[in-house]
């Protein structure tokens, strides 16, 4: 149970920075700590209003939500609206092209109503900016933060807004501005980046046979191909593109007409889901590793792509995000008196660690393994596929870990929500 909370000397008690995905899930998440007994003080800032086109989170991309990152909806009492705006992933099909033996993973077997979601990310950010709309949140939107210095009692966040400076207090500042954070700068904390000589294709498609909520991970030559059920048929999907020696492969992808792209897509992909029949808006971004060489530093905590972003194999990026925000939020509700000390952000760091050093090594080591055409090293993949697929407790893991349920559970986690 928390101390009483005593009224801040700051103008917040946690100030979040970055409004996309991650960064308003916190704020969503820290809604019962605002109101009695703790009315915590919480402000949010962002450079884009929600709906902008320069808003990266909420762009025409769908996201995959894992099972586990159900859960953490439901303890945040958003799940029981998301859900009817959701597609569940029953099935999932993991295969290697041109080797035998495949994967295949069943909601049915693990006794759960869906292995993961499909939800389109401008949806997900409606709802969120919705639930906000009614809270005692701040928004402090647009604006960016310029610099930080520490006080006696946590940090002077100093903002550019309409064109002017103005400066915060705060006693926690929660960086959830993304993979080129600023805030991480600005904390002096370093990170590691891996180019993958990748880039992924990303657009919805439709197909000739139904997809009955089955998803699929295709390992091809240059890289995975993750094909993921949406609404009306339609799939997600994410083309990896070998880019090791220039961009001329993933360039005439994209220059292809409709007809080109989806008979290229099927000749990479297979016919499992018969022909692919249309295809929406093309883009594409690169893809590489960075990790950051802490996740705290002082009154500040890193989350999301800010500390850590993956390549989307597997989709693990949001949901590990998600389990960020579901232990940081218990830690904030359990040191309310004193937010931004040493205690919390130890404590976030070691509970953090091990999920991350585990998901971010099963994702890169997916990546290296089978992003690569040795011979010998194929049939080893093939062999590996199908030993998951014909051992129980080898598959209940890669399930359970592609659930994101592998870990210790936060209240959250447990779809528990808060206490004050």
């Amino acid at each position: 149970m928390a101390k009483k909370h005593n009224k801040s000397k700051t103008d917040y008690d946690v100030l979040i920075v970055g409004g996309g995905m991650v960064g308003a899930s916190l704020a969503v998440a820290l809604l019962p700590l605002t109101i009695a007994p703790l009315k915590l003080k919480v402000g949010l800032v962002d450079a884009f209003e929600f709906g902008m086109a320069e808003q990266p989170s909420y762009d025409d991309r769908s996201i995959a939500l894992s099972y586990g990152s159900s859960r953490i909806f439901a303890g945040m009492g958003l799940w029981d609206e998301l859900e009817s705006k959701t597609t569940s992933i029953q099935k999932i099909h993991v295969s290697d092209r041109g080797h035998f033996g495949a994967t295949r993973l069943s909601a049915i077997e693990e006794k759960v109503p869906a292995l993961g979601y499909l939800v389109e990310s401008r949806i997900l950010g409606k709802q969120l900016y919705e639930t906000l709309a009614d809270s005692d949140i701040d928004q402090i939107i647009p604006a960016s933060v310029t610099a930080t210095q520490e006080t006696e009692d946590g940090l002077l966040v100093t903002l550019l807004k309409d064109k002017k400076e103005t400066a915060l207090t705060t006693k926690l500042l929660v960086a959830a501005d993304g993979t080129q954070s600023k805030i991480r700068e600005l904390a002096g904390i370093g990170i590691k980046r891996s180019d993958y000589h990748q880039a992924a294709v990303v657009a919805n498609v439709s197909t000739e046979k139904p997809h009955q909520n089955q998803a699929f991970e295709r390992f091809a030559d240059s890289g995975p191909i993750a094909l993921l059920p949406l609404s009306d048929n339609r799939c997600s999907l994410v083309w990896t593109h070998d880019t090791k020696n220039g961009t001329t492969g993933l360039d005439d992808t994209l220059a292809l007409d409709d007809e080109g792209f989806l008979k290229k897509l099927g000749d990479e992909f297979g016919y499992r889901l018969g022909k692919f029949t249309k295809v929406g808006k093309r883009s594409s971004f690169p893809l590489a590793l960075v990790t950051s060489d802490k996740n705290t530093a002082p009154h500040t905590v890193i989350i999301g792509n800010a500390s850590h972003t993956m390549h989307p194999v597997a989709g693990q990026g949001l949901n590990l995000a998600l389990r960020d925000i579901a232990v940081l939020a218990d830690l904030i509700a359990k040191h309310a008196d004193d937010l931004g000390d040493d205690e919390l952000l130890q404590a976030y760091e070691t509970q953090r660690a091990g999920d991350v050093k585990t998901t971010v090594r099963y994702t890169d080591s997916l990546v290296r393994l089978f992003s690569n055409d040795n011979f010998l090293l194929g049939h080893a993949r093939a062999g590996g596929l199908l030993a998951v697929d014909r051992l129980p407790p080898l598959r209940k893991l890669f399930t359970r870990q592609s659930m994101g349920v592998n870990y210790r559970q936060s209240r959250l986690a447990r779809g528990l929500s808060l206490r004050g």
